[in-house]
């Protein structure tokens, strides 16, 4: 499983890519729009918290394909290594894809909500696909369905396109992707940070803290005894 991180929130990312193996950092129109600060100053700050090279999706705008593979390259130019165009499964998001793929670049295909949409889009030569969990789960679909259903497809047909699955609002989603064979997932940081928390593993570290403190001190660890 490859975690990435979905934010544009510059201080999250820093604060939760030095604790967890984060792979990269997703962005989409709304989560940047959501900081409030200029486009290029976004992209800068993220790229310098996660490092020349890691993975960065960035999502283009344009309607049409001529726009979405100019996007592509200005935004290539920008980025830097680890760059991967978003491009969501329209008509001409698919021609985008078929382009864009041609000229050596890893596209991730967004906006997912069927497994068609997802096969399509790795028969265009998209590097990532991402299908939408909670989306789905909110209007009485299956996310996770859809999720197996892709990655059925993607074994069947013997295609090297992976998952990046995206929209999440608990753990137990994130856990049943991940059995259902999804190769990643793209999570907001407070699920991100939920993936380890169980209250039983609290009191037993707390446990653990409480009875070395009676029998060695308060504050002292295994440095101070040896």
């Amino acid at each position: 499983m490859i975690y990435f991180l979905d934010t544009a929130d510059v201080a999250a990312i820093a604060r939760l890519s030095d604790l967890y193996p984060v792979a990269g950092v997703t962005t989409n129109p709304t989560l940047i729009a959501r900081e409030k600060r200029p486009f290029s100053d976004i992209l800068k700050d993220i790229r310098a918290v996660i490092g020349d090279g890691a993975m960065l999706h960035v999502q283009v705008t344009g309607k049409d394909a001529d726009t979405m593979v100019a996007e592509a390259r200005k935004l290539a130019d920008f980025v830097g290594a680890g760059f991967h165009p978003k491009v969501p499964v329209t008509a001409e998001g698919i021609k985008a894809i078929r382009r864009l793929s041609g000229l050596g670049f890893h596209v991730t295909a967004t906006a997912i909500v069927t497994a068609q949409q997802a096969l399509m889009a790795a028969v265009a030569g998209a590097a990532f696909t991402a299908p939408y969990v909670n989306r789905l789960d909110m209007i009485g679909g299956d996310g996770v369905k859809v999720v197996a259903d892709i990655v059925h497809l993607f074994r069947v047909h013997a295609l090297p396109t992976r998952l990046l699955t995206a929209s999440f609002k608990n753990v137990q989603q994130v856990h049943d992707i991940a059995m259902a064979g999804a190769h990643s997932a793209t999570l907001p940081p407070d699920i991100l940070e939920a993936l380890i928390r169980h209250p039983l593993t609290d009191s037993g570290v707390a446990g653990f803290a409480a009875d070395w403190a009676a029998a060695y001190g308060e504050g002292s660890t295994t440095l101070d005894l040896i």
